[in-house]
C-alpha cells in the first residue's frame, strides 16, 4: 500500500500487514505518520506526545 506524506507530499509505502493507528515515517522528511483509514487509506501527522512532568 502507498499514502501520500501530507506535509510534503511524498510517496510513503506502508506494510502489508498496516493496520489503523500504526505509525510509519516519511522516508523524505522524517514527519511521523499516523495510519487512520484504511479504506479508504488516509494517513495525517501523527500527534506530538508531550511531557506531563508527574502531573
Amino acid at each position: 500500500m502507498k499514502a501520500v506524506c501530507v506535509i510534503c507530499e511524498a510517496e510513503v509505502t506502508l506494510p502489508d500487514d498496516c493496520c489503523e493507528g500504526e505509525l510509519v515515517v516519511c522516508p523524505d522528511c522524517g514527519t511521523e505518520l499516523e495510519v487512520v483509514s484504511l479504506d479508504p487509506l488516509k494517513v495525517e501527522e501523527a500527534p506530538q506526545v508531550q511531557e506531563d512532568w508527574g502531573e
